[in-house]
C-alpha cells in the first residue's frame, strides 16, 4: 500500500517541482510576462511553504504545498503562458 508520504517521495516531488519551475522561467511566451510573473511568484511561494513544512517534518503539508505549486505551473502551461514540451514535468495538451 502506498499511503505514506516518505522522505524519499517528498524529495522526488521537490526535485520535479523545482525543475519544472526553473524550466518555465526560461520559457515565457512573449506578451505573457505579466501572467508568468504571477504564476511563478505563486509557485515559488508554495515551494517556500513546502520547505518550511519539511523543516518541521510535516511531510503531509509539504507534499500538499508542492502539489499546489506544480498545479500553478501546469495551469500556466495549459493556458499558453509557458512554451515547454517535457511531458514528464508538465501536463501538456
Amino acid at each position: 500500500m502506498n499511503d505514506k508520504i516518505t522522505l524519499e517521495k517528498l524529495n522526488k516531488y521537490f526535485s520535479l517541482t523545482e525543475k519544472a519551475l526553473k524550466e518555465v522561467k526560461k520559457n515565457i511566451i512573449k506578451g505573457k510576462e505579466k501572467e508568468a510573473k504571477e504564476i511563478i511568484e505563486m509557485a515559488e511561494n508554495y515551494v517556500s511553504d513546502a520547505h518550511h513544512f519539511h523543516k518541521k517534518e510535516d511531510f503531509v503539508n509539504a507534499f500538499a504545498a508542492l502539489n499546489y505549486s506544480h498545479g500553478w505551473i501546469d495551469s500556466g502551461v495549459r493556458l499558453g503562458v509557458f512554451d515547454v514540451n517535457d511531458d514528464k514535468l508538465f501536463t501538456i495538451k
